[in-house]
């Protein structure tokens, strides 16, 4: 009686390819790119979001007549530096009561008491373009709109809006740097994942050579095949990036307000596009590479 083994060993047919781990490599590298994605996304809308937020305060004379106001209003809103793309509103009258009262809100202090009366002035906050937010272009708003009659004085934060400035563009270049470094990582990352996956199939490529195919018909079920991974891949990490920002949506409810629909779609689609294109300029490289192989080299 024959002795049979208790475990069998489980051979590989000629060609076999390993499918589960290219999509599951392809997943991950494609995943990691689209989160820095969205962190460019998101770091982009905060930057937006900053920048709307800079305004110039416009104060006003205090014997001005609601005329004049309004003429002060209406030259405002023709000039050139004015922000038409932000969200808010684009100039803002405060009275000096209003101020008054803010101001008394957040001190706790009735300055008006004491002083026995309201010496703030009336002032409308401007948005300027983000175009014009150096140092230069906003002195030289200041200095046009001063000019103007029933205008006061105008005043903004100018060390704030240099240190914004500097913190912009030094994080876009880190930012520029970073994203430059991982998209090539990734890329050799997914081409090596698939030159060894198609390694196991350098024997059936030659045979097929053997017999006769030509070379658009061995690589053309290869391409087809990578193509499907790559896109397979590409959907995997968008619905994994889909469900992170579902998740912190939750848990910060704030992050909501930095989120940009349009963008993070156009991020998705391009995430599924860049697997299928990765994955089928490799397999074509490779395959290319091993049909141009001797027997020998092969082995």
């Amino acid at each position: 009686m024959e002795h049979q083994p208790k475990f069998k060993i489980r051979k590989k047919k000629l060609g076999s390819y390993p499918y589960v781990s290219v999509v599951l490599s392809m997943t991950l590298a494609l995943f990691v790119i689209g989160i820095f994605g969205l962190l460019m996304i998101y770091s982009k809308e905060l930057e937006k979001s900053v920048r709307e937020n800079v305004r110039i305060q416009v104060f006003l004379k205090s014997n001005i007549s609601e005329t004049q106001r309004d003429q002060v209003h209406k030259n405002l809103s023709a000039r050139y530096f004015i922000n038409k793309k932000t969200t808010q509103e684009t100039i803002t009258f405060i009275s000096k009561e209003e101020a008054a009262k803010e101001f008394i809100k957040e001190t706790g202090e009735d300055f008006q008491n004491f002083l026995g009366e309201n010496p703030l002035r009336d002032a409308f906050l401007v948005s300027v373009d983000p175009a014009y937010h150096d140092s230069k272009s906003l002195a030289k708003i200041k200095s046009e709109v001063e000019k103007l009659n029933g205008v006061f004085q105008v005043y903004y934060v100018e060390n704030v809006i240099e240190s914004i400035n500097k913190n912009v563009t030094r994080i876009a270049l880190i930012l520029l740097s970073v994203s430059l470094i991982l998209f090539i990582t990734i890329v050799l990352l997914i081409n090596n994942t698939l030159r060894l996956a198609l390694f196991s199939q350098r024997f059936l490529i030659r045979s097929m050579q053997l017999v006769g195919a030509k070379h658009w018909f061995i690589k053309r079920p290869f391409i087809i095949r990578a193509m499907l991974h790559g896109m397979l891949s590409g959907a995997l990490a968008s619905g994994l990036l889909l469900f992170l920002i579902i998740s912190a949506n939750r848990r910060i409810s704030d992050l909501k307000l930095l989120q940009n629909s349009e963008q993070i779609a156009m991020l998705l689609g391009t995430i599924v596009l860049l697997g299928i294109f990765v994955a089928m300029s490799s397999t074509y490289r490779t395959v290319s590479k091993y049909l141009k192989l001797s027997l020998d080299e092969l082995f």
